[in-house]
């Protein structure tokens, strides 16, 4: 098995010019598809033999929906009444949950590595081990391509830019509903259609001028209920958002519009979330790391939310999913699994509603898995989960659904659900430069 403890340890980095210099080894890279998975996780399973060995992951169907693990039965169920018993491998969010919802609870199934990814993103990735660099303090990317820059990571912030650049697909096109729930259970959802495209991915290929600094083109619509359809927002998300900030354009159907929005960022509302995230809540977290120190705990083995196809099922109604406090736990599915674990402390000096925050990273995807949140009197507040879904037709380990609940008032929202909008994730779709312009989403308010 791949030395962790060893790989923790081997921490050196060179500073020097303001850039921050990552000490990955030939001989580390090595281990990439050895010892360790092409992205960087550990390949063999647990001694227990409760993880089992990643052996390619979940790939090839065109059946995205079909469960394979339809007739799998909960190993146990994690509940308020023995929580003791397993709270080495729960987060102080999750235990807060269950301690706070006595309908909330954990059920435990067999553990499956389904994670999977295209052979030229398992390339990029051992590419980048030697070559990717993290600039300005930590805030930039250089030297990276594609994916992944930081498969052997030597510290926290190289950790959360895996999240942050991990593949999802390349370009997309998603029709989905965000849901704030109110603690009684009623709700509204909002329905949102995004574009997403990585330069890579545009059609004409990529324009050095355009898309220097650029990590990926975004626009998201918001198509009901009626009171806020016609608003729109467009971002170009820069690598490096203090040099360049990210650069961000609403429109406004009532003012018809189009405005620079440079406030989109850190803990400014999230749109159409009722004030139940923050802007960097979005995907358990995106943009600029640079009002956090980001510390690397290590690694430890941890019940999180996986193989969620049950969740994803198309014959769901979003009020079979949605109850109060907290998402059906009939539709749950939890594994155990290797995180990273992360604490992100806030830096003197700096501002957001968040004082401290811990993230809990998949190994096998880099994508957050669970997230704890802490207020300035360094009490828990929000605890976010991304239920991961293998997207087997596009070889794509992301969401069917991310949870963000508030333990203070009882709320929560739910993004990224799609049971009644079709197919919901479309990995086909090709834009143009022009698609992302802010003569575009005026076209798109119209």
């Amino acid at each position: 098995m791949y030395n962790t403890k060893k790989l923790l340890l081997s921490t050196a980095l060179l500073l020097s010019s303001g850039s921050l210099i990552a000490a990955t080894t030939a001989e580390q890279a090595a281990e990439l598809g050895a010892s360790l998975t092409p992205i960087g996780a550990e390949k063999a399973g647990n001694a227990a033999g409760t993880i089992p060995a990643w052996n390619g992951g979940l790939a090839g169907s065109s059946d995205r929906y079909n469960n394979p693990f339809a007739d799998e039965q909960p190993l146990f169920t994690i509940t308020a009444a023995n929580a003791e018993q397993y709270k080495d491998k729960l987060t102080p969010g999750q235990l807060a949950m269950l301690n706070k919802y006595p309908t909330f609870s954990i059920p435990v199934y067999p553990t499956h590595r389904t994670a999977a990814m295209p052979q030229e993103v398992y390339d990029a990735a051992k590419a980048n081990a030697t070559t990717a660099q993290l600039t300005d303090g930590g805030n930039g990317l250089q030297g990276f391509n594609t994916a992944i820059p930081f498969p052997v990571p030597n510290d926290g912030l190289e950790v959360i830019w895996n999240h942050m650049t991990r593949y999802r697909g390349g370009a997309l096109e998603r029709t989905f509903v965000q849901v704030p729930v109110q603690a009684n259970g009623s709700f509204t959802p909002v329905k949102i259609n995004e574009k997403m495209s990585w330069p890579t991915h545009l059609k004409g290929g990529t324009n050095p001028e355009k898309d220097a600094n650029i990590l990926f083109y975004f626009v998201q619509q918001v198509k009901a209920p009626a009171r806020l359809t016609g608003n729109v927002l467009l971002v170009h998300e820069t690598m490096n958002q203090v040099t360049q900030p990210r650069q961000a354009w609403t429109y406004n159907a009532g003012q018809r519009r189009v405005r620079r929005a440079p406030q989109i960022a850190y803990d400014a509302p999230g749109t159409a979330s009722d004030g139940q995230r923050t802007t960097d809540n979005l995907d358990l977290f995106n943009g600029a790391p640079d009002r956090y120190n980001w510390n690397l705990v290590g690694k430890q083995e941890l019940y999180i939310p996986y193989n969620s196809f049950k969740l994803a099922d198309r014959g769901l109604k979003y009020e079979d999913i949605l109850k109060p406090g907290h998402l059906n736990p009939e539709l749950t599915r939890y594994e155990l699994h290797r995180v990273w674990k992360v604490e992100a402390t806030l830096k003197e000096g700096e501002r957001h509603i968040y004082a401290k925050r811990t993230f809990y990273i998949d190994e096998d995807s880099w994508q957050i898995a669970v997230v704890d949140h802490y207020d300035g009197r360094g009490e828990l507040w929000r605890v976010g989960e991304a239920h991961q879904f293998q997207y087997r037709d596009a070889n794509v380990p992301w969401l069917t659904a991310e949870a963000l609940y508030d333990l203070q008032s009882g709320r929560y929202l739910v993004g990224s659900l799609t049971n009644e909008e079709g197919d919901g994730f479309d990995f086909t779709q090709r834009f143009k430069h022009k698609d992302f312009t802010p003569q575009a989403i005026r076209r798109l308010g119209k």
